[in-house]
C-alpha cells in the first residue's frame, strides 16, 4: 500500500537525550527501549516522519544494536514506526483510522469496566478516583500538560482497578496508544478542562451508583477524539495518513 508522503524526514533522536540502560535490571534491556521511544512518540518528542537510527539509539543508551532491533520491530508492529530495509527509519504518520478503531476497541472495553464500576465501587474506591480528579485540577493550575495526561490515564486505570478488573487496563492501554497521539495534540487548557469536568461527570454517575448514567458520560468522553479529529488533521495535514497501518 502506498505511503502518504509528508515533508522530508527530519533527524531528531540526536536532539533527544535517551536514558542509558542498566544491564542486569528488569524489564528486558529491549523492553526498556522500546518504553522509552514508544513514550516520546507518543508524546511527539519524535513527531511522525523523524528519522531514528538503530545506532544511533544504541550509542545513547549504551547497548549493542540487537535489542534495538527488536525494540524497532515491535514498535513497527504497533504501527509506530516505518521501517525501510536498507534504507531509513522514520516515526510513522498518524493512521486516522487506526486512531478511530483503537477509540472503538476501548469504548467498549470501559463502558464494560465503567458500569462494572457502578455496581462494585466502595467508599474507598471512589476517595481514591476524588483524589485523583484534585490532582488533575493541579496539573491545570499548573499548566503541566504531561502530568494531567498521566493522571488522566491514572483515572480511567482506577476505575478498572477498584473494580476488581485492573486486567483490563492492559487491554485498554494497549489499543488506546494511536488515540494517545493524537490526543497530545488538543490538550491546551481548554481541552483539559473539558476532559477534567468529564471526569467529574463519570465520578458523580459513579458514587450515585447509576450505571446507564455512567455509560453515557463515559461514551461521551470518549467521543470527543471524533469531534475534534477533522480540525486537528486540518492544522497538522503533514502529520497525518489515510492509510492502515
Amino acid at each position: 500500500m502506498k505511503k502518504s508522503v509528508a515533508n522530508a524526514p527530519k533527524k531528531h533522536d540526536e536532539d533527544l537525550p535517551l536514558p542509558v540502560i542498566q544491564q542486569a535490571t528488569t524489564p528486558s534491556v529491549a523492553d526498556q527501549i522500546f518504553d522509552a521511544l514508544s513514550q516520546r512518540i507518543l508524546s511527539l518528542k519524535l513527531p511522525p516522519s523523524t528519522k531514528i537510527s538503530e545506532a544511533e539509539v544504541a550509542k545513547q543508551m549504551g547497548v549493542s544494536r540487537q535489542p534495538v532491533r527488536e525494540a524497532f520491530k515491535r514498535l513497527a508492529k504497533l504501527g509506530f514506526l516505518y521501517i525501510r530495509p536498507q534504507s531509513s527509519t522514520t516515526v510513522s504518520l498518524i493512521s486516522e483510522n487506526a486512531v478511530l478503531r483503537a477509540r472503538f476497541i476501548r469504548t467498549a472495553l470501559e463502558v464494560k469496566t465503567s458500569r462494572t464500576a457502578a455496581d462494585t465501587l466502595d467508599s474507598g474506591g471512589l476517595a481514591a478516583l476524588a483524589a485523583l480528579i484534585e490532582d488533575q485540577k493541579a496539573a491545570i493550575a499548573a499548566k503541566d500538560r504531561e502530568k494531567f495526561h498521566a493522571l488522566d490515564d491514572a483515572f480511567h486505570r482506577e476505575i478498572c482497578v477498584q473494580s476488581g478488573v485492573g486486567y483490563v487496563w492492559n487491554l485498554i492501554h494497549e489499543n488506546k496508544a494511536h488515540m494517545d497521539r493524537v490526543r497530545m495534540l488538543t490538550l491546551d487548557s481548554a481541552s483539559q478542562h473539558l476532559a477534567l469536568d468529564d471526569h467529574i461527570r463519570i465520578f458523580s454517575a459513579l458514587t450515585s451508583h447509576d450505571a446507564n448514567a455512567v455509560e453515557l458520560a463515559m461514551t461521551d468522553h470518549l467521543s470527543r477524539i471524533l469531534i475534534h479529529i477533522e480540525a486537528i488533521k486540518a492544522d497538522n495535514h503533514n502529520w497525518f495518513t489515510e492509510d492502515t497501518q
